[in-house]
């Protein structure tokens, strides 16, 4: 029993093998013909060239003959004129009354001018008359000692806006020319002013007179 059970189980699975077998050569040889068929439809295709012929060119129309006269279009009617007379435009003119009269104003007084300012001008004054008319009496001339000289001088000087004397003249001579010329020189080298001021209070320049007196001492 178990022999005749094997005998079965061999039977079938060789009746399977070859029921496969048959299958894939059924399926490959359905594979092969469909690819054979489907690659000459491809073939056909590629190989064949649709031509497509232009269409025919459109005829034109004959020309019409000379003799044919077109009418003419038609013309309408020009529209009506409406003629009408405006009556001519009256002007009227306005008289603008007379100018009221201009009254004459006076004009207001003018401010009076501001004062002045204060003059600041002054003359010269003498700087340490005491001293330098001390050093003009040191220099009493040689030849007026040995004669014995005396006198007195009167000069008048310019002074420069440094105060200093740059000019010398005699209005009162002392009867000796070496006395009236050592006065204009002591007061030239030694004599010192304040110059003198402007309005403005500036320096500038002055002159001043004074007296020379010449004495010998005893």
């Amino acid at each position: 029993m178990a022999y005749a059970d094997q005998q079965m189980s061999g039977s079938k699975i060789i009746a399977i093998i070859v029921v496969a077998l048959i299958h894939v050569a059924l399926g490959y040889v359905l594979i092969t013909g469909l690819a054979y068929s489907a690659a000459k439809k491809l073939v056909e295709r590629v190989t064949t060239v649709d031509i497509e012929e232009p269409p025919p060119p459109e005829e034109e129309p004959p020309p019409p003959p000379p003799d044919e006269v077109r009418p003419p279009p038609p013309v309408a009617p020009p529209p009506p004129i409406n003629i009408s007379v405006s009556p001519p435009p009256i002007q009227t003119v306005t008289t603008p009354p007379p100018p009221a009269p201009v009254v004459p104003r006076a004009a207001p007084p003018a401010p009076p001018p501001p004062p002045p300012a204060p003059s600041q001008a002054r003359g010269a004054t003498p700087d340490g008359q005491g001293r330098w008319a001390a050093r003009i009496q040191e220099n009493y001339p040689a030849r007026a000692i040995r004669d014995e000289t005396e006198g007195r001088v009167g000069v008048r000087v310019t002074i420069g806006a440094n105060g200093r004397v740059t000019g010398c003249s005699v209005t009162n001579s002392s009867g000796s020319s070496v006395l009236d010329d050592a006065a204009c020189e002591g007061m030239t080298r030694f004599a010192r002013y304040n110059p003198a001021l402007d309005n403005d209070g500036n320096p500038t320049t002055g002159s001043a007179s004074t007296t020379i007196v010449y004495q010998l001492s005893r």
